[in-house]
């Protein structure tokens, strides 16, 4: 069945998520190497990158923490720059070609009002924090009837393979890996890697790999 649909993740897929890294090794007064390098660990372990911060900081508040981020002005949230450089000509590349083109992810909700103002032609941003319900979740395919399509006609884009890749390909998406980030390196030689139908390096080459499944 050919691929009528593609959603993409937000952190690592399209959105280099350093900055934001950095700022809260900066509120939790931690060297940022520190952080990043734990973050690495905790990337090839498969575990949550919230329990990297808390342990730097037993016992903080992350949303304290994340309020004084703001409030110190070290982080206010995504900007244009902060894109991938390939992100933007890769959405207008996948419309172009006929694509429904939706952008959905473990995010809060603030990041869809970012994602909408983007000069992209998106035809669906979501948050988990909207829908309620977070991948790798399989209730994550409510993407499917949000798209009006079936799952088999839609591919998911993702760097992690345990969030993005075992989820999609699990509620029968076509998966696809991107290696990018530390997720995405750290765990593209993970044996659930293989569940990802198409693998890539760049988003430059999404389009043609989804137009050659035609």
């Amino acid at each position: 069945m050919p691929v009528r649909a593609v959603f993409l993740d937000v952190g690592e897929t399209l959105v280099d998520e350093t900055r934001s890294w950095e700022a809260w090794a900066d509120v939790l007064g931690v060297p940022r190497f520190t952080l990043l390098g734990m973050l690495g660990g905790a990337a090839a372990r498969g575990e949550d990158h919230r329990q990297v911060l808390e342990r730097l900081a037993p016992g903080v508040d992350l949303a304290a923490a994340d309020a004084e981020r703001r409030a110190r002005g070290l982080f206010d949230g995504y900007r244009p720059e902060d894109l991938y450089p390939d992100a933007l000509p890769c959405l207008h590349a996948l419309h172009a070609a006929g694509f429904r083109v939706g952008i959905a992810g473990n995010q809060p909700a603030e990041i869809e009002a970012f994602l909408d103002g983007l000069d992209a032609p998106v035809d669906i941003v979501a948050s988990s924090a909207s829908w309620g319900v977070a991948k790798p979740s399989p209730e994550f395919v409510l993407i499917g009837s949000a798209a009006r399509v079936t799952p088999a006609e839609i591919a998911y884009v993702g760097d992690r393979v345990d969030n993005d890749v075992v989820p999609a390909a699990t509620a029968g998406m076509v998966a696809v890996h991107l290696r990018r980030g530390p997720w995405g390196h750290l765990q593209a030689d993970w044996p659930a890697a293989d569940l990802a139908a198409i693998r890539l390096r760049t988003l430059a080459d999404l389009p043609a790999a989804l137009l050659a499944r035609r």
